[in-house]
């Protein structure tokens, strides 16, 4: 499918890297782009109330009157989270104005247990999820935008770490394939560029032989349909020698040029944390590359 509206999520405290890498791909494919900031508040909640409604009053006078410092503390550092949105979505639109017109601007400080969700109904309007280097290196905030846009939306996230070019334009791209559903969605997902890549190379890792699909050589079927779609590809099948399947693929990445990485993302609801577990093991120490995910 064609990229016509890009989702960028940022943190307040460091979105320009971020919001710069997904202008420069709106602008490569004349795609809109959404910006959407996110802070979540470090706001304490009161103590509960007893059964008369009233919060219990400590019993010593200095612990009554830490506890109000205290509280104090915390909301206005939610205040200076209100103000650092506000400044942060102000210098977003002046970067934005000189760089790419077809944006807008969004806010969402909520807790922590609703980023998915925020990011979730953004993402099901979009096409494709951006998720750039300074984000990525946030662990308070980045994993639970992945999941949020990789789960339950049906869209795809485009992962750009550190050192990576990115591009909706690639001219090598490494397909990891395993015949399951997600590999299969990532690849309907990706076909746009997978047909206006040079080179596409479909990687399988300890591969069985099937008698289903096109031929009984591992890999045929799923070449034979990108060429339908007017890509040019070539199969290879790889031993991992006892090694992770990631390392084999990220070695043969390197081997081959690559562009970028398109693979499926795998774990159920209650594994999310362990998919941007497993995004960030790949990246770290291996090809700085966009890796395309979906599930």
């Amino acid at each position: 499918m064609a990229f016509k509206s890009l989702l960028s999520v940022a943190g307040a405290d460091h979105s320009d890297q971020d919001v710069r890498t997904a202008a420069s791909l709106c602008a490569e494919v004349g795609a809109y782009l959404s910006v959407l900031i996110m802070s979540p508040p470090r706001l304490v909640m009161s103590p509960p109330p007893l059964g008369d409604g009233i919060p219990e009053w400590p019993r010593n006078r200095a612990h009554a009157i830490a506890a109000l410092e205290k509280r104090y503390r915390q909301i206005e550092r939610f205040s200076q989270d209100i103000a650092s949105l506000e400044k942060t979505s102000r210098e977003i639109h002046k970067l934005l104005r000189a760089t790419w017109r077809c944006y807008d601007v969004d806010i969402a400080n909520c807790d922590q247990a609703s980023i998915g969700d925020a990011v979730r109904q953004r993402a099901l309007c979009n096409d494709l999820t951006i998720v750039g280097p300074a984000l990525l290196n946030d662990i308070n905030v980045g994993p639970l935008v992945i999941n949020g846009g990789l789960f339950d939306t049906g869209k795809p996230v485009l992962v750009v770490p550190e050192g990576a070019e990115a591009t909706l334009a690639p001219r090598c791209v490494l397909v990891g394939w395993d015949s399951r559903i997600e590999a299969s969605r990532s690849v309907r997902e990706a076909l746009d560029l997978l047909a206006g890549a040079e080179e596409i190379r479909v990687a399988l890792v300890d591969p069985e032989a099937t008698c289903t699909g096109t031929g009984t050589e591992p890999g045929t079927d799923i070449a034979a349909y990108l060429t339908r779609h007017g890509a040019r590809v070539s199969v290879d099948r790889l031993a991992s020698a006892g090694k992770p399947v990631a390392m084999v693929l990220a070695q043969h990445a390197i081997d081959t040029s690559a562009d970028m990485i398109v693979m499926g993302a795998y774990g159920s609801r209650r594994l999310r944390e362990r998919i941007f577990g497993g995004v960030t093991r790949w990246i770290v120490g291996k090809p700085p590359l966009p890796l395309f995910l979906a599930r």
